[in-house]
């Protein structure tokens, strides 16, 4: 069936074409950025030390358009940051009377972890700054995680040996060290994201053997809270 005739004969476009021929600059000019980044993800993991030149192949590019997107290595880099950092805003979960604490903090650890576990190339890379950077991006999770952790321990559900302000900077560490750990091969753990909740619990002054359940409650809720597309 011909779907658009033009006044010549024998001129038509398919469907597929009629949606290219209406894409707007800015529309493939952000699809591009948008594979630019997913194929960049991959090599850098594959290869931290991958040049811009094997990028913009990889992404089946040329380099002028790698580079109209990110001028320098540091630029692209910043690029994966700001994907990470805008799936790590999402990880927060507020307090909540009819859900225990303790379970709160343990579905943040997991959903930080998720974000983190997509993301722990980023720790491979050798830019010097980078510690910086990431640290930058995560200041929003160590101001949530410092309210939930007062919390917990205005309630004598964790133990107040340091404040929650240090305590958050703390955990978020822990994690940064397990998924470290993950990038080395030297943690091998099957459910390492209710292992990073199971031990910031522990961290925290909870059980190991609460712990393990609380973090194993908080996974199943952050698996139906995945299951509802919320």
């Amino acid at each position: 069936m011909q779907l658009w005739e033009s006044g010549r004969e024998g001129t038509h476009m398919t469907g597929t074409e009629i949606m290219t021929s209406t894409a707007t600059p800015g529309s493939r000019a952000q699809a591009n950025r948008s594979r630019i980044l997913d194929v960049a993800a991959e090599e850098l993991a594959r290869n931290p030390a991958a040049s811009m030149e094997d990028i913009a192949s990889a992404a089946g590019v040329v380099r002028r358009t790698l580079y109209g997107h990110f001028p320098t290595r540091d630029a692209l880099i910043d690029g994966l940051l700001d994907l990470a950092s805008d799936d790590i805003a999402e990880t927060r979960r507020d307090l909540d009377p009819s859900e225990p604490v303790a379970v709160t903090s343990a579905r943040c650890t997991i959903a930080l972890w998720r974000v983190g576990d997509k993301y722990r190339l980023l720790l491979k890379l050798t830019e010097t700054d980078l510690g910086a950077r990431i640290e930058q991006r995560l200041a929003p999770v160590h101001e949530h995680g410092t309210e939930i952790l007062r919390r917990g321990q205005q309630l004598g559900i964790y133990s107040k040996h340091l404040p929650p302000e240090v305590l958050s900077r703390a955990l978020a560490g822990l994690v940064l060290a397990l998924l470290e750990a993950r990038n080395t091969g030297s943690w091998k753990e099957p459910e390492p994201d209710v292992a990073a909740a199971r031990a910031c619990l522990i961290t925290l002054g909870i059980s190991p053997d609460e712990a393990d359940d609380i973090a194993r409650t908080a996974a199943e809720a952050e698996d139906a809270l995945a299951k509802t597309g919320a």
